[in-house]
């Protein structure tokens, strides 16, 4: 994503309990005025040339600056769809500002396309504000009115289908949904993935990671009824403050939990 809401206004939905809207809301800033990016490719990751789907595929397990989760990793055009659910934790917000996104999406791991939706919790001091979005990167992310709160169960999906890209996002608990439909030409389709992620500021460093204590994902599959279990060239990505569980098979589930530090890369702030 390009730029997240301001963190204040996000409470203010939440607390305020903001009915659902008819369409997407324009990016602003982030709680701290930096421009935060909770989406787009995986970060540098260590002992890969950054190139190439054979290069990347013929690890099992990588580490990024930024992305925390799994991958299947093929060639171009082999993915058509992903999804996946998760329950949005509460985070602990201390001192200072703080970011973290969950999402699935197709492309970014080895492409500098991701076409991806998910939520999102970023700290303003000790205050936490919850928002949902959806991206096509490189193109700003594009945030929802629709309320997100702790607890709540969602679904995420991105289809491929006619060289149309259909995103949806389903809050489970609250009943709503968001669904949109765009095309994106320069998009390979050779990954697909279900993501914990550090966002990043519009210089390109890593956010500091916030709190978010234990995501847990479930139900992920690929190409529409494949599990990530069985899917091709599945990879396990750490980043640093967080453990990645073992992807548990049948079940296609998985947890990323914070382990503490969240300082990012390069240290915030980047100039």
């Amino acid at each position: 994503m390009r730029r997240s809401w301001p963190v204040l206004f996000a409470t203010i939905i939440f607390l305020c309990g903001t009915a659902l809207a008819a369409g997407p809301a324009a990016a602003a800033g982030g709680p701290s005025g930096a421009m935060v990016l909770p989406g787009g490719p995986a970060g540098r990751m260590t002992g890969l040339p950054q190139q190439g789907p054979a290069d990347v595929t013929a690890q099992t397990v990588v580490a990024s600056t930024n992305w925390a989760g799994y991958a299947a990793t093929g060639t171009g055009g082999q993915f058509t769809s992903v999804s996946a659910s998760w329950v949005q934790s509460a985070a602990t917000c201390s001192n200072g500002d703080q970011y973290s996104a969950f999402w699935v999406g197709l492309d970014g791991y080895s492409s500098s396309t991701v076409e991806q939706t998910g939520t999102e919790v970023d700290c303003a001091g000790r205050t936490a504000g919850y928002t949902a979005w959806y991206e096509l990167y490189p193109s700003y992310p594009v945030y929802f009115k629709s309320p997100v709160r702790p607890g709540d169960n969602f679904t995420g999906s991105v289809t491929y289908s006619g060289a149309l890209f259909t995103i949806k996002l389903t809050d489970n608990t609250a009943g709503w949904n968001q669904t949109y439909t765009q095309p994106l030409a320069s998009a390979v389709r050779s990954s697909a993935e279900v993501i914990a992620e550090a966002p990043s500021s519009g210089g390109g460093g890593v956010l500091p990671l916030t709190n978010f204590g234990t995501v847990n994902f479930t139900g992920a599959t690929v190409n529409g009824t494949t599990g990530l279990c069985h899917a091709s060239g599945v990879t396990e990505i750490t980043m640093p403050s967080v453990s990645v569980s073992s992807l548990a098979c049948p079940g296609n589930t998985f947890s990323v939990g914070y382990t503490g530090g969240g300082g990012g890369w390069p240290p915030w702030p980047w100039f």
